[in-house]
């Protein structure tokens, strides 16, 4: 089969697809027309981030069964018409875990003991040994923001060197963090106790503009490391809060616009030191995600699983029609779930009941785990999900029953920690028409879909009319509703499905009415 490489890798990644059997070539200016005609026959394309994998490159190659991508990010491979396709789309998340890992402790030590700020000013001729003291990180509380794959080796690294280490992180179970020697907190407690911030959470919705200005006043007198993703951190007040002392440093790798802007305010602080996005650049890292990316291409050559596909469900040809409704639906509970749940997650439960309970499901359940992890894990998909569960240390349960009450057939996705837990329950009607029927208890008959509200209020005269008035103040148009009760005059949930995005300023005017004990904003929507 044919393989076209378009962006360059390590020699060891193109030998080992040699090694198998395959034609290889390699065209590192093609565009355009020429890309096209030379992706027109091939079976694998493999890229890093030069080469647009577009719609219209997609409907040129008939062949294609596999685009690898040799690195992490996947903005440049359009991920949804490739699945229309049938192209599977891979990536390389771990080749380079070590070296981002390495060069972020790097950062930490230069930011510490103003290594290239000294360098520089030795080079012009100046010996400015006494301007320059230095903090040592032994006995200093690092904060780590993230602890995924990269943090989990940042704290191992700089945990070893007598560093004290405090994580936030919602999807951590406890269990991983007392492993590593962390102690789980909050964002404003890791913030309030951390002499250095290390960052490595994926850039979502979630964690974009997650430190700002106040979160940086929390750090004051402290140092910060960013070699994850930029938009994380307001660079601008970044800046502003070292020029001002109220930091004594930082260092990043990564920027909110790469190549960093010539006026990035970034540039003219003295204690902000920054590299061009280095994390991955070693050559043990690129040999790692060349041979990783190879293999992919190759057990999807040979029928296998392809581990780190993003768009490729794999199970059994015949059972997939009867299951594939409900995909989806236990993606979507897994994530109305976690978003209605406030604490942190150490354990997902998915059950199956009625006829559902009689297939395959695996599956099913790792959509599920794909719907919870969905707000920080931007790569989580069908495939890595339940290895990002192991990861985490978060537990995954799987259980089966027969009866499903008044339904054919019941998905249950109930979120644990280890005092509290919140369930999301969804069937589908006449087949493939999808419902919440149940949350936290409550009996619902919800459409999931878009963005909702979900109200917990006392049952009485009144409250519902209130919202309906506070969403209209706001132009926030009501789509549907659909209110339960467990008691009369007890408490009540309902929820709203809304057309647009509810601000935070309408949540606070309706929970500043005591009969409002809580509202959520739900989006299901990519906002």
């Amino acid at each position: 089969m044919k393989i076209l490489v378009t962006d360059p890798i390590a020699d060891a990644g193109l030998e080992r697809l040699r090694a198998a059997g395959h034609e290889v070539a390699t065209d590192y200016e093609a565009e355009g027309a020429a890309l096209r005609e030379a992706i027109a026959d091939a079976h694998g394309l493999i890229v890093r981030s030069g080469t647009e994998v577009t719609a219209d490159l997609l409907a040129v190659a008939p062949e294609l069964q596999i685009v690898g991508r040799a690195g992490i990010g996947v903005d440049n491979i359009d991920i949804e018409a490739a699945t229309e396709h049938g192209v599977i789309v891979a990536n390389a998340p771990e080749g380079n875990v070590r070296a981002a890992a390495e060069h972020t402790v790097a950062m930490a030590f230069a930011t510490a003991r103003s290594i290239p700020q000294a360098h520089a000013r030795l080079t012009t001729g100046e010996w400015a040994k006494g301007e320059f003291l230095g903090a040592e990180l032994r006995d200093k509380t690092l904060g780590v923001v993230g602890l995924g794959r990269v943090g989990q080796e940042v704290a191992k690294r700089l945990g070893s060197l007598g560093m004290e280490l405090v994580a936030y992180d919602p999807y951590i179970g406890e269990e991983r963090a007392d492993q590593l020697g962390a102690e789980l907190a909050d964002l404003d407690e890791t913030l309030d106790r951390a002499d250095f911030l290390t960052i490595h959470t994926p850039l979502t919705p979630e964690t974009e503009g997650l430190i700002g200005a106040d979160e940086l006043a929390q750090l004051e007198g402290g140092y910060v490391v960013n070699c994850a993703r930029g938009g994380i951190l307001d660079e601008a007040a970044l800046a502003e809060a070292v020029d001002e002392g109220v930091l004594a440093g930082a260092a990043l790798d990564v920027f909110a616009e790469e190549p960093l802007p010539d006026d990035s305010p970034l540039l003219d602080v003295e204690d902000v030191i920054v590299t061009p996005h280095l994390g991955a650049s070693t050559a043990a890292a690129q040999e790692n995600v060349a041979t990783s990316t190879a293999d992919q291409v190759l057990a999807a050559f040979d029928g296998e699983p392809v581990m780190n596909a993003l768009n490729a469900p794999s199970m059994d040809a015949a059972a997939f029609p009867r299951v594939k409704p409900y995909i989806e639906l236990a993606e979507t509970a897994g994530r109305i779930a976690y978003q209605l749940f406030d604490g942190h997650v150490n354990a997902v439960e998915v059950e199956y009941a009625g006829d559902i309970a009689d297939e395959e499901v695996d599956l099913v359940t790792a959509s599920a785990l794909k719907g919870v992890f969905r707000p920080i894990e931007s790569q989580v998909n069908a495939v890595n999900a339940a290895g990002i569960a192991e990861d985490r240390g978060i537990e995954v349960r799987e259980t089966k029953r027969s009866g499903a009450e008044d339904f054919t057939s019941l998905v249950t996705v109930t979120v644990h920690n280890d005092d509290e837990s919140l369930s999301v329950c969804g069937t589908l009607f006449a087949g493939d028409d999808p419902r919440i029927v149940r949350i936290d208890g409550f009996r619902v008959d919800a459409i999931p879909g878009g963005r909702m509200i979900v109200s917990r209020n006392t049952d009485e005269p009144g409250v519902i009319g209130l919202i309906g008035s506070v969403m209209g103040e706001y132009d926030i148009n009501i789509a549907g509703m659909y209110n339960a009760r467990q008691t009369i005059g007890g408490e009540a949930m309902t929820v709203y499905n809304v057309d647009q995005q509810v601000p935070e300023e309408a949540r606070e005017k309706l929970e500043s009415d005591e009969r409002v004990i809580e509202t959520r904003y739900i989006s299901l929507a990519d906002e």
